[in-house]
């Protein structure tokens, strides 16, 4: 079977001020979903599911999902705050999302195969979705055996404010051992520099790999998550900044010994939208890569 993408498109997208995920950046109306779905279909994956809120369904659905009838297997579900695992109990005040952890959760109903995990609002490159859809064939009657697709930090930086990334830990055969959240992560002078919980200025290597949230997982992800979110409600119930997010699964699985998450080599330039101002740079990258006869003037 033909692995899934799952696209986390439920953010608000607070710093960028709307919702970025439907922002037009191709010279058809193109959003960086769609050039997603069209790297996705060439380079062998079967199904689309996305991640959406509630809210915006119906815009979701003239907007996106009309452009992929007849193209590709394509299914949608909701991340809501209620949707936590029975007898688990949080504060009902509560309004912002659970994290990208719950996001990929809601989803599980709509998957059957080993599948793959992106933003919404982030082009990763043709390449990526190749490397990560032949590795999900090779593991696909396997258990535990997980990649993602590094991204040197120095090219996934803004010049419009700061940004989080999840900065990786490889060993000698590529093999995850550790990630750790990093926010607040700028080049400042000659050096990428990120701001500790005590508000200290600390440097990162410029060829330090990085976690654009770009995950192939085996179908056993689901229950492994499931059990980790229960305690992560039953520890944060009445925390309402408290977010469950991918890397804390997966740390957590390599260091109990039940996943090994190889990062995956790419050829592919990341590029993404995480301030306003980035759509210009965006706009400008996409027409460059149709001149270069990367993608076609019409995608769709």
């Amino acid at each position: 079977m033909r692995p899934t993408l799952l696209i986390l498109a439920a953010g608000m997208g607070n710093r960028y001020g709307g919702l970025k995920q439907l922002d037009e950046i191709g010279p058809n109306g193109e959003t960086i979903m769609d050039y997603s779905v069209f790297d996705a279909k060439r380079a062998g994956f079967g199904k689309i599911v996305f991640v959406i809120r509630k809210d915006f369904a119906a815009e979701f659905e003239k907007k996106i999902l009309s452009k992929y009838v007849n193209h590709i297997d394509v299914e949608y579900v909701f991340q809501d705050v209620s949707a936590v695992p029975e007898g688990c109990n949080f504060d009902i005040t509560r309004k912002k999302p659970w994290g990208t952890g719950h996001a990929v959760m809601v989803a599980e109903k709509a998957i059957n195969t080993p599948f793959a995990v992106i933003n919404a609002d982030d082009f990763y490159g043709y390449d990526a979705f190749c490397v990560t859809c032949e590795y999900l064939h090779n593991v696909e009657q396997t258990q535990g055996k997980y990649s993602m697709v590094g991204y040197i930090i120095n090219n996934t930086l803004s010049d419009s404010g700061y940004v989080s990334r999840g900065v990786c830990q490889v060993d000698k055969n590529n093999i995850l051992t550790n990630i750790v959240e990093r926010t607040k992560i700028k080049q400042i002078s000659n050096s990428i520099s990120y701001i500790d919980r005590n508000e200290t200025v600390m440097t990162i290597p410029d060829n330090a790999i990085v976690s654009m949230n770009f995950w192939g997982f085996t179908l056993d992800y689901f229950d492994h998550s499931k059990k980790m979110f229960e305690k992560f409600l039953n520890e944060n119930y009445n925390n309402n900044d408290a977010e469950f997010y991918i890397p804390t699964v997966v740390n957590n699985l390599i260091n109990n010994g039940q996943a090994e998450v190889k990062v995956l080599e790419t050829m592919a330039k990341w590029f993404g939208i995480t301030y306003a101002q980035d759509k210009v740079q965006a706009v400008l990258n996409i027409k460059q890569l149709i001149e270069k006869n990367e993608y076609p003037q019409k995608i769709l």
